[in-house]
């Protein structure tokens, strides 16, 4: 069953200091294009990580988020001790920690906590650098978590192939269909033919031999002649179902298929020289353009 390259997948993975959340998600594109967005993956994990991403979801825009969520204890480890009591000195000093008035302010319980939490806001209070996430020793529980994230990505993806190929084969035989209708309106439109370039030359009080008259008569409707279309889109529609069921990844050549099919129905509709067949070419010109939109999602 084919894929949509749409998708998205996420996991949870429990580490020592905190979790770490895998996300990916996936557009559709021509070819593979991955972006890790993260600067928690050590740059020894990159090749191994895009070949992990390139393997499963083959082609698309594909982005890897990885966020980390500190615990409590770990988030308190990154203020700087130094830097703190440097801020909070500086700030006695500033106020003259000498006089009564100051040594009995600073006594308060709330006010202590007021100026701690203003300094902490400082620069440089709150390390900004971070220790390494991910390690050699937790690398494969990382690792784990990747593909957990990619099963559930393919999963959804597999989903939105399932609705693809409904729309997409119910769109075909829908074309087929109209096709159908025209075959049934050459009969109507030979004869309409036939008058129209009989009552041209009553009009132009011409007398023609018959069996010339039958001569062109036959010339003119071998160049309006659609069998050879018919045929090919014919064709063109059962090798597309083909290749929709049998291949695994058939985005790519459904638009060529595609591209073939509009050739024919662009030339059918230019030899119909009758209305209710220029009205089905325009229908069936609509469904293959819902197609076309459709197949440039399918993996």
């Amino acid at each position: 069953m084919i894929q949509s390259m749409t998708g998205y997948g996420k996991a949870e993975v429990l580490l020592e200091g905190g979790k770490l959340t895998v996300e990916i998600r996936a557009l559709n594109s021509k070819s593979a294009d991955i972006n890790i967005k993260s600067s928690l993956l050590p740059k020894d994990k990159d090749l191994v990580v895009r070949k992990m991403l390139g393997d499963s979801l083959v082609r698309g825009t594909i982005d890897l988020f990885l966020n980390w969520e500190a615990g409590a204890e770990e988030s308190a480890h990154q203020i700087n001790q130094d830097v703190f009591h440097s801020y909070w000195r500086s700030v006695v000093k500033a106020m003259d920690a000498e006089t009564v008035f100051t040594k009995t302010f600073l006594k308060d319980p709330g006010v202590g906590s007021i100026l701690a939490s203003g300094i902490l806001r400082l620069p440089d209070v709150v390390d900004a650098k971070k220790a390494d996430v991910i390690t050699p020793e937790n690398w494969p529980l990382v690792e784990a978590g990747i593909k957990e994230a990619l099963e559930h990505i393919c999963a959804y993806r597999a989903t939105e192939g399932k609705a693809l190929y409904a729309d997409v084969t119910s769109r075909i035989n829908l074309i087929l269909s109209y096709y159908n209708e025209i075959e049934a309106l050459e009969g109507e439109r030979i004869t309409a033919v036939r008058e129209k370039l009989s009552k041209a030359m009553q009009d132009l009080e011409v007398k023609a031999d018959p069996s010339r008259f039958e001569q062109e008569m036959i010339f003119y409707l071998e160049k309006y002649d659609i069998n050879e279309e018919k045929v090919r889109l014919r064709q063109h529609c059962k090798y597309f179902m083909e290749v929709i069921d049998q291949e695994p990844y058939p985005g790519k050549k459904l638009g060529f298929i595609i591209q073939e099919m509009g050739r024919e129905i662009n030339t059918t509709g230019s030899k119909a020289n009758h209305a209710g067949i220029q009205q089905l070419v325009v229908k069936m010109k609509d469904e293959l353009e819902k197609i076309r939109e459709q197949s440039m999602n399918i993996l």
